[in-house]
């Protein structure tokens, strides 16, 4: 890039001298806030911890921020208040930026508002949702701009007066496009942006799917290229549909285009109550998991509903909830060092007191992989509160049984709710079909509300052919348990410090050691390959900026997905070593009934 661009960039150790060298000329010099130092340096106890963000230009350095991420377990805030004196603290998901500082010669130029775009977005990226700050009295009016609130807490450090601010990643993203869109446009094309997240958010700020069709050409007129590029960012099946669905949708393909399906899907319905032996009267089908996903959650809540859901958690749930209904939402943590399981005692106290209008169970999980026994959660449901509707997404369900459903309960208990995908476990991601069972009256409301034609003719005929061949499914189901329990093998022969964890379902996860590249970079470079794997941290800030998820694939993409690993990691990380790969401990999947 050329000189005159501004340089957004983590700082590299030779930055840190001058950041602790400005930090002492503007916070102890002028500002009277530290007793200055006879090294001319000032530090403090948080440099371990803190991330920094560099603006510069050719080899001028002009201004620097700081971030805290939850994970480093303190915050600068804690020398003034203690967490029972500011809750939110305790939050899993704060993020802190502090010292956001510019050499005088800059301050009056885009270098300070790049520098704060920067850490939101780095936040963003990481899974941040909320921000807490100290800012200035006197630059309080820049600090509001932005979306920042005060919280009704003043410290004081030195001779400066600080109010302490927080406010929503998402809300302030928002904000920042809408008053400065036009600006941040024109600002892209002279800044060299050399941060490992785009520089602008999706129009709606949620990644949904993968970006390997971008590769393969969302027009069209280069589909050639699906022969070359394996999406692993992506869980569609690895396997081809059971041939009856193929014989289904080749045998008058041109008759299947230009007729108009069942209105109602009645063929549909009913081989899904046979198949899985249940009222017709309990199911509503849609268009994908995510058709049924938006139709339900439009009826049910509102801006005033309360919803929890468990972090991490498949991200379409989290912006219907937040960013399209507005819902209060709270997180459930699941913690690594349980692994990733569900602790019913802990769900069970945050359900008790009745706040919740919807609990979402993602069941197996994604993206953890990890399955929460049939058994516990029908007791967890029974101990529940009268007014908690629970919604269990079943989308993974036959990768660990298609008997741990909790299909007949959801029949018959007007709390709960029970959404499956056709597409992932069926390998009909490209057709769209999906159903949810409840009781009888929660159906009848829900199809008042369902556009005649919800599901097209070839999918309705691949989705019946399919549910007639149980078998060929359920072998594919257990190819896919050897297939990446091989994958997490090999994988975990590249490097002695990257974890590998597999659970019950179609992918598993790759998560680099603290200090080493992001998992954006991992993915960019597995890019170059043409080997598309999915970033997690933008889903829960408990993947640190460090994780992905990587789809099974067959034998021949799945050994292009460890060379593509292992040339990734020779660039990012030279040096030979093997990974540690944690068991699955996954049962054989079971019958459909």
């Amino acid at each position: 890039m050329g000189r005159d661009l501004l340089q957004l960039r983590p700082a590299t150790p030779e930055d840190l001298e001058w950041i602790y060298e400005l930090r002492h000329r503007v916070y102890a010099q002028e500002l009277g806030q530290h007793a200055p130092d006879p090294a001319g340096r000032l530090r403090d106890g948080l440099d371990g911890d803190n991330v920094y963000l560099v603006a510069a230009r050719g080899a001028a350095r002009i201004g620097f921020v700081s971030l805290t991420p939850p994970w480093s377990g303190r915050y600068a805030l804690e020398k003034y208040l203690l967490r029972d004196e500011l809750p939110l603290l305790m939050d899993d998901d704060l993020f802190e930026v502090r010292i956001l500082t510019v050499e005088p010669r800059w301050r009056a130029t885009a270098a300070a508002p790049l520098l704060m775009w920067a850490a939101l977005r780095w936040m963003a990226a990481r899974g941040g949702r909320r921000v807490v700050a100290m800012g200035r009295t006197e630059l309080l009016g820049m600090y509001l701009a932005v979306g920042l609130r005060p919280v009704g807490r003043t410290v004081h450090s030195g001779a400066v007066t600080f109010e302490v601010l927080t406010g929503s990643v998402t809300e302030m993203t928002k904000l920042a496009l809408d008053r400065y869109g036009t600006t941040l446009e024109r600002l892209r094309s002279v800044v060299d942006w050399r941060l490992d997240m785009a520089f602008s958010p999706r129009p709606d700020g949620c990644e949904h799917g993968g970006a390997s069709f971008t590769a393969i050409g969302a027009d069209f007129r280069t589909l050639h290229r699906r022969h070359h590029i394996v999406a692993a960012d992506v869980l569609d099946a690895w396997f081809p549909p059971a041939p009856g669905v193929r014989a289904a949708l080749a045998d008058d393909p041109a008759w299947a285009a230009r007729t108009s399906p069942p209105t109602g899907a009645e063929g549909l319905l009913s081989e899904i109550a046979t198949a899985r032996a249940l009222p017709a009267k309990t199911l509503a089908v849609g268009a994908g998991s995510s058709d049924l996903i938006y139709r339900a959650f439009g009826q049910w809540l509102t801006p005033e509903s309360r919803v929890l859901l468990t972090d991490p958690c498949y991200g379409e749930y989290a912006h219907v909830t937040e960013r399209v209904i507005g819902c209060r939402v709270d997180r459930f943590r699941l913690r690594h060092e349980e692994g990733w399981r569900i602790d019913p005692d802990r769900l069970s106290a945050a359900v008790e007191a009745g706040r919740y209008d919807l609990v979402v169970v993602v069941n197996p999980n994604n993206p953890t992989g990890r399955h929460a026994p049939v058994a516990e959660l029908r007791s967890l449901i029974a101990a529940a509160p009268a007014r908690t509707r629970w919604w269990i997404d079943e989308a993974y369900l036959g990768y660990a049984g298609l008997t741990e459903s909790l299909a007949d309960l959801a029949a018959t208990d007007q709390r709960v709710v029970v959404c499956t995908s056709l597409s992932k476990m069926y390998a009909l991601s490209g057709l769209r079909a999906a159903y949810l069972v409840a009781e009888p009256a929660t159906v009848a409301q829900l199809r008042r509300w369902t556009p005649p034609w919800p599901v097209s003719l070839p999918a309705q005929l691949a989705a019946v052919a399919a549910l007639r061949d149980p078998a060929y499914y359920r072998d594919c189901w257990l190819r896919t348990h050897a297939l990446r329990q091989q994958l997490a093998t090999d994988l975990a022969k590249l490097d002695e410090n990257v974890r590998v964890e597999e659970a019950v379902a179609n992918f598993l996860t790759v998560t680099l050691p603290s200090g080493g590249p992001s998992a954006a970079h991992l993915v960019n470079e597995c890019r170059r390959h043409d080997v598309y794997l999915r970033d997690l941290s933008p889903l829960s800030p408990q993947y640190q900026g460090r994780t992905v998820r990587i789809a099974v694939r067959d034998t021949a993409e799945n050994a292009r997905i460890v060379a593509a690993c292992r040339a990734a990691l020779d660039v990012l990380r030279p040096g030979p070593s093997s990974f540690v790969a944690i068991p699955a401990g996954v049962p054989a999947a079971g019958s459909a009934r």
